[in-house]
């Protein structure tokens, strides 16, 4: 099980509407297909999705830095020498989703050798999730009819409310719409990836005090220290830390600060063994969790999926597992299905999905 290529190969697949959020937008799905290659002819498969006004990554920086330094560092290791691959990936500072990819590539084709799924591998808690939808930046009106249609065609009953960088009125008054069409059916909490002040995210809060919030995402900087502490202590939604939480270290950091009371998990800027290394130190700290989304395909999702479902920490929430559905096409030869609001683990070893290669050669930009 010796791992002799690890390959990077660009792709760009448009969505069918930009995303929009405090912290960007997006219109088309530039990310990189991760492949590792064993010695016994397996293949093993992961997907990078760079977020340059996240990390500051790009698709061109993720291919460079796996096929100059990463490629180098772990051909020859075998697919259970992942504490060397993680060791050595770490000595290279940032670039987390071009790791993450690298990583779960390496547990995918561990899972095909040995005929196991890697949910399994991991915890194999359960063999599904209830899903979390995101609703990006638009009018109330708008934003309600995306509900709707979520609702109708997919069966979730847990929204994520992007907030944040625009009139604070106008997006409580987005949450308020959303709370008086669907009363308490749904689930409810808002993310504001960095865009408000610490008082305006206060104020807003207040506004929305009896919304029943589920959760509050990354209202305002990490970086704003005594403002950030100062709003956490002043709320009792459990506050998620996100982008400000990529390492258990930041993890330790934010909640000891009294600056975070939850986390968000996301596998493609952790990968499988990072994300088992914050998923047990939540576990220990007491910590809510939900599983996130850094806007994956469908293989990013299954990752994501298959992380979730492992645990029992990770599985009682609804994850973000839903972003692939504004894209217009998508790379697996079987495409993921949610359906009353559940999305299950795909059967079969590995992370149980194939890529479709018709639909690799029509979307990769290295051809």
């Amino acid at each position: 099980m010796k791992i002799v290529a690890v390959e990077a190969i660009p792709f760009a697949i448009p969505y069918v509407k930009p995303l929009r959020f405090a912290s960007g937008e997006v219109r088309t799905a530039e990310h990189v297909l991760v492949r590792v290659r064993t010695d016994e002819g397996v293949v093993g498969v992961a997907e990078a999705p760079p977020r340059p006004f996240t990390y500051g990554e790009t698709q061109d920086g993720i291919l460079a830095v796996i096929r100059q330094i990463f490629a180098p560092q772990i051909v020859g290791l075998t697919l259970t020498e992942r504490e060397v691959v993680h060791a050595r990936l770490g000595r290279t500072v940032g670039n987390p989703t071009a790791k993450a990819a690298v990583d779960m590539a390496i547990w995918d084709a561990l899972g095909r050798s040995l005929d196991l799924p890697v949910s399994a591998m991991l915890g194999g808690y359960t063999d599904h999730m209830r899903v979390s939808h995101m609703l990006g930046f638009d009018t109330p009106d708008k934003m309600v009819a995306e509900a709707e249609r979520i609702q109708d065609e997919y069966g979730i009953s847990t929204f994520k409310v992007k907030v944040g960088r625009r009139p604070v009125t106008l997006d409580t008054a987005v949450v308020r719409a959303l709370r008086e069409r669907f009363g308490d059916t749904v689930d409810l909490y808002v993310d504001g990836n960095r865009g408000w002040t610490a008082a305006e995210s206060l104020r807003a809060l207040k506004e929305m005090a009896d919304l029943d919030l589920l959760f509050a995402e990354e209202l305002c900087p990490a970086d704003d220290v005594l403002g950030r502490r100062w709003l956490v202590g002043h709320t009792d939604i459990p506050f998620i830390a996100d982008e400000s939480v990529p390492t258990p270290a930041d993890v330790t950091r934010e909640v000891l600060a009294g600056s975070a009371t939850a986390i968000s998990i996301k596998t493609a800027r952790t990968g499988f063994t990072g994300s088992q290394r914050v998923h047990h130190l939540a576990e220990g700290l007491g910590l809510e969790v939900v599983m996130g989304n850094q806007i994956d395909g469908q293989l990013g999702t299954a990752c994501a999926v298959t992380f979730g479902a492992a645990f029992e920490l990770t599985a009682r929430r609804a994850g973000e597992l839903s972003n692939f559905l504004d894209m217009s096409d998508d790379l697996l030869a079987t495409p993921l299905r949610i359906r009353e609001g559940r999305l299950h683990v795909p059967p079969g070893p590995g992370l149980g999905v194939e890529i479709d290669p018709d639909k690799l050669a029509r979307y990769r930009t290295d051809n």
